[in-house]
């Protein structure tokens, strides 16, 4: 079975910066041994598939933690991170909770009829608890199914894309990721807003500019920042893995439109349209 087309955003925080209760829950998997990244997608669907064989409302109160060290985190010259280790749980309860708290606020009751067996207000209440423990307020990874939203891109620096190629596509350790320090990753989206806003207006790009930098700011400042394609591997050969400049030309975008250059607002655009079209093709037809 494939892994789930989800890519991922996560936040690595020191583990001497996480307040008590949550250092100790963070100590105590580490004990065990961290999940490795080829296994994160399979352990959250097994997880999620499992609350729902038993009817429950939220996968329960498993906990997983993803590490890395400082020293794979690429820094400018005014940013640093760590000590290390810099951990990321997976909050898959919470992430799952805000999840449900969405769904309530975007879709028809009709759906939500179809969608739940308890009321509304139950699912609220039971989601908005569960999301009110987060240590920090916020989760340490946003995801997204069968895309990577554009505007993620300006967070990362194009030249510090990793790349595991593998002999097939389905391989758990083919990968494409990048790391940023949050310092750097905030400076980034900063920017990256100011621009947009200022040439586009306060919607589309911009609001998941101004999302994602509220986001970074429950964080630590010494963390580090993944931008990691997860799944989304398997629907791309090597020569697309290879070739893809989608980091190089949302970058080149904002650069653009800082200077009025149209043309090569348009030309990047295209390119990523491209790019990204073909995937959005594949969900919609499978």
């Amino acid at each position: 079975m494939p892994r789930p087309f989800v890519a991922y955003l996560r936040v690595y925080e020191p583990l001497s910066e996480l307040d008590a209760p949550l250092a100790e829950k963070v100590r105590n998997v580490l004990e065990t041994g961290p999940i490795p990244r080829a296994e994160v997608g399979d352990r959250e669907r097994e997880l999620w598939l499992r609350s729902q064989l038993a009817k429950k409302l939220l996968p329960g109160e498993s906990f997983d933690v993803m590490t890395i060290s400082p020293a794979e985190v690429p820094t400018s010259d005014t940013a640093r991170v760590g000590p290390g280790p810099l951990v990321c749980p997976l909050d898959l309860r919470a992430r799952s909770a805000a999840a449900l708290v969405g769904f309530l606020a975007s879709s028809p009751p009709i759906l939500q009829d179809a969608a739940l067996d308890v009321a509304p207000e139950t699912v609220r209440s039971r989601a908005s608890a569960v999301m009110a423990e987060l240590a920090a307020g916020a989760v340490h990874v946003i995801s997204t199914t069968w895309t990577v939203p554009l505007p993620w891109f300006a967070l990362v620096d194009p030249a510090q894309r990793r790349v595991v190629l593998a002999s097939a596509q389905d391989d758990p350790e083919r990968q494409v990721s990048w790391r940023v320090a949050m310092a750097d990753a905030r400076r980034r989206v900063a920017r990256a807003l100011k621009v947009v806003k200022g040439s586009l207006g306060d919607e589309g790009p911009a609001k998941v500019l101004a999302d994602t930098g509220r986001w970074l700011e429950h964080f630590h400042p010494l963390s580090a920042v993944e931008l990691d394609y997860g799944g989304l591997v398997q629907l791309l050969n090597d020569k697309d893995l290879l070739e893809d400049t989608s980091a190089a030309d949302v970058n080149a975008i904002v650069d653009a439109l800082e200077t009025g250059d149209a043309e090569e607002v348009a030309l990047r655009y295209e390119t990523l349209r491209e790019f990204w079209g073909e995937l959005a093709r594949r969900e919609r037809h499978g």
